[in-house]
């Protein structure tokens, strides 16, 4: 399925049903009063979220979303029923922003949070809620409120815990086949990720949802490559595992530059980007002795003062090491979300 992840629609609530204008006709009742009843109500429009659909694919083709307008009044005092409201289902994630004023209107984080976008229209009144001692007979009623009209852009940020991220061709894909049930195309040529895999991790009773972001090059962040397309996605994982192809470098400095160009990429997009924690991992170390595995792992732990972890995807070497990291890190960060909501109550 291509996976789209921006899209412009426009939404329209449901405009509110004509009040009537009407007297009461009934035998011996000649002065009969005005009987008009009520429009119904403009149906509302939401939002909801679908853990069921992970592109807005489905949004292509239809440009406007309208509710059911609210039925006129009637006479004898019937009200008009009110319009359905409009339910529009959106991948979890997706931020809805007004296309003028780039306001959010709201921004769907969980699976069955429903959010209203747009209100309907007020039902007019009618006739006979404007008899009065002086005013017998009115002889007009309300027409109901217009929808709301609002233009939108719905942007898709995938939510995971953890981010594969690397140079093209790092071993993400590979990485994320061998740790969950995603199937992701793997080949041995840059750029082979086009879109985003989401793939879950798990461990006993626990999970970890991780995402493989495309490769990121250098100019990534100044639309350069595909990385810049997908760097927004980043944003909204809680950590990294930073994939380096120590494999390709015949020098330790040459993997250390690559580790520094796709950092200074996502410092460039959003330097909050830089205080995420990172899982350093030199990937596809089948195809190195032990001393050159042993010589690239301690040179880059020297330069960049953390742990550097050597994995395959194809061997499994270290992949539970890995995985355990993983679960202990999104835990950790789980904690300190508590206390960090305690501590403001």
């Amino acid at each position: 399925m291509k996976f789209i992840d921006e899209v412009d629609i426009e939404i329209i609530s449901g405009e509110g049903g004509k009040g009537f204008v009407g007297y009461r006709r009934e035998k011996y009742v000649p002065m009969g009063g005005p009987d008009g009843g009520d429009g119904g109500h403009g149906g509302d429009v939401y939002f909801e979220g679908d853990e069921g659909l992970n592109t807005l694919l489905h949004f292509r083709g239809i440009k406007t979303f309208r509710a059911e307008a609210g039925v006129n009044g009637a006479g004898s005092c019937m009200h008009g029923a009110g319009g359905e409201d409009l339910i529009i289902k959106v991948p979890i994630g997706t931020l809805a922003t007004h296309r003028e004023t780039g306001d959010v209107i709201c921004d769907i984080t969980a699976h069955g949070e429903r959010i209203k976008v747009a209100t309907g229209g007020r039902g007019g009144k009618g006739n006979a809620h404007f008899q009065t001692s002086t005013l017998q007979t009115p002889r007009f009623a309300q027409n109901g409120e217009e929808g709301t009209h609002i233009p939108l852009h719905l942007e898709l940020k995938l939510l995971a815990d953890i981010a594969l991220i690397g140079l093209p061709n790092a071993g993400k894909s590979t990485l994320i086949s061998a740790i969950s049930a995603a199937r992701p195309k793997v080949a041995d040529y840059a750029f082979t990720t086009l879109e985003p895999n989401l793939g879950v991790v798990q461990m006993g009773e626990k999970n970890i949802v991780v995402t493989d972001i495309p490769g990121l090059i250098e100019g990534a962040a100044d639309g350069k490559g595909l990385g810049i397309k997908f760097l927004k996605h980043i944003e909204r994982t809680s950590a990294l595992v930073h994939l380096i192809d120590c494999s390709m470098f015949l020098e330790e400095y040459e993997a250390i530059e690559a580790y520094v160009t796709v950092r200074e990429e996502l410092g460039k997009y959003n330097p909050e980007l830089l205080n995420k924690i990172e899982i350093v991992c030199l990937t596809k170390i089948d195809a190195m002795t032990e001393e050159e595995i042993e010589k690239f792992r301690s040179a880059m732990e020297e330069q960049l003062d953390r742990r550097v972890l050597p994995i395959s995807g194809v061997s499994g070497r270290n992949i539970d090491l890995l995985k355990q990291l993983m679960l202990k890190t999104k835990e950790q960060l789980l904690e300190e979300q508590k206390k960090a909501t305690h501590g403001n109550k």
